[in-house]
């Protein structure tokens, strides 16, 4: 039977906002039901990984889940949760489709092509660079979720090189440039300088093919954004050496996430990710927070007698950080408490499961990016029954205190 449940809602953590009269999203969300977990239970503030880190997704995760993080391993993580099978001295890659000026200035419009690219534009786009990209290597480009997509050189091959990614041109780093830069090595190994060089060269072909591809000459008439460029970052050769979770299950959508619970032994439930058709995304974002929070319910349900814990995940709510919007960020939350959090107070407390809510990272509206601010915590263990609202204020000055991602699961024991 189930004992414990870790919910990580994506970039949860926040600061106050104009737009909610000086509140937090999380603040100012009418959450009846998160408040009354927070009610039976003890609040807290976590650091990731350490104070002054504005953790990565992976890195955050792999924390929390008890491990010491040494550097990134997202592009094996996302390559398993895209359900590519890798060799030894595969190279793996996270990319995006992006939007530059041109590729002499270098200048980055959009790091996503306005969230808006449709599945069957990304389709095409990825077919068109697999068929018409040469290399000397052979090489796999599979675009996953939205602008999401994973590049794979087959054979031996160097991950010290840097990102080309204007957000983390440094691997583990938040960069915020404007500008897009070509890959490099790190180090004086003949093999990264080749490694960086090939990548730059898969970088200034695709360019080429996607900037005057249908697609893009239609998104242009339209006045969208073309998705005319491929960013890089976290490439990595192999999966990270992390704690193995054999009575876990994770309920995850996004390869990420799912890649992260396959790394760590856990039985993964996992549902694909509905196509987006419609240029609303913030439209399809709610229709996906819903099916996540149906598949998690049923998921919970059917199988909680078979596993001890459960790690769920809900990504969504990461996005309006990303893009300024805290009303949006406020009304997900509202969505999850409403849809998700009002059966879990039922199903938790009928069997006096302990509940671990939180957040793999901040990623605050007026900042459009991650932060190193700490996240809320809340542990429901049912053992008080003192009134508290879940919010970033109320977690600061909870019984818990200060957390540390690595230490976080101890909760439980």
């Amino acid at each position: 039977m189930v004992k414990g449940i870790v919910v990580i809602i994506d970039g949860l953590g926040d600061l106050p906002c104009n737009k909610l009269n000086g509140k937090t999203p999380l603040e100012a969300a009418r959450k009846d039901n998160l408040n009354y977990l927070a009610s039976h239970g003890k609040l807290g503030i976590m650091h990731s990984i350490k104070p002054g880190v504005a953790p990565e997704s992976d890195t955050a995760i792999i924390s929390i889940l008890g491990n010491e993080v040494m550097g990134s391993f997202r592009g094996q993580l996302e390559a398993m949760g895209a359900g590519i099978k890798l060799q030894r001295g595969d190279l793996a890659i996270r990319t995006n489709f992006a939007t530059i000026d041109n590729l002499k200035d270098k200048k980055v419009i959009d790091r996503r092509a306005g969230r808006n690219l449709t599945t069957a534009e990304a389709d095409k786009l990825a077919d068109a660079i697999n068929k018409h990209v040469k290399l000397k290597c052979k090489f796999i480009f599979k675009n996953t979720i939205q602008h999401r997509g994973v590049l794979i050189f087959k054979g031996g091959f160097s991950d010290n090189i840097t990102n080309t990614d204007s957000a983390y041109h440094s691997p583990g780093k938040i960069a915020n440039s404007p500008f897009f830069k070509f890959s490099r090595a790190l180090d004086e190994e003949d093999n990264s300088d080749y490694t960086a060089n090939l990548l730059n060269e898969f970088i200034e072909q695709s360019y080429k093919i996607l900037n005057e591809h249908p697609v893009n000459k239609e998104r242009r008439k339209k006045g969208l954004m073309p998705a005319n460029i491929i960013l890089t970052r976290d490439a990595s050769t192999e999966l990270p050496k992390i704690k193995q979770f054999k009575k876990w299950a994770g309920i995850a959508y996004m390869p990420l996430e799912i890649g992260i619970s396959k790394a760590s032994g856990m039985k993964t439930f996992a549902f694909n990710y509905p196509e987006m058709k419609e240029l609303d995304v913030y439209a399809n974002l709610y229709a996906w927070l819903k099916k996540a929070s149906k598949f998690s319910r049923k998921i919970l349900k059917r199988m909680g007698k078979k596993y001890n814990y459960f790690y769920v995940h809900f990504k969504e709510t990461d996005v309006p950080g990303h893009d300024n919007r805290p009303e949006e960020k406020k009304y997900m939350i509202e969505f999850l408490d409403n849809n998700f959090f009002s059966f879990l107070v039922k199903y938790a407390e009928k069997n006096k499961i302990k509940l671990l809510i939180s957040a793999d990272h901040s990623t605050p509206c007026n900042m459009k990016t991650h932060s190193a601010d700490p996240v809320p915590v809340l542990f429901c263990d049912w053992s008080n029954e003192d009134k508290k609202e879940f919010s970033e204020r109320a977690c600061r000055a909870g019984k818990l205190g200060k957390l540390y991602g690595k230490n976080v699961l101890k909760l439980f024991e």
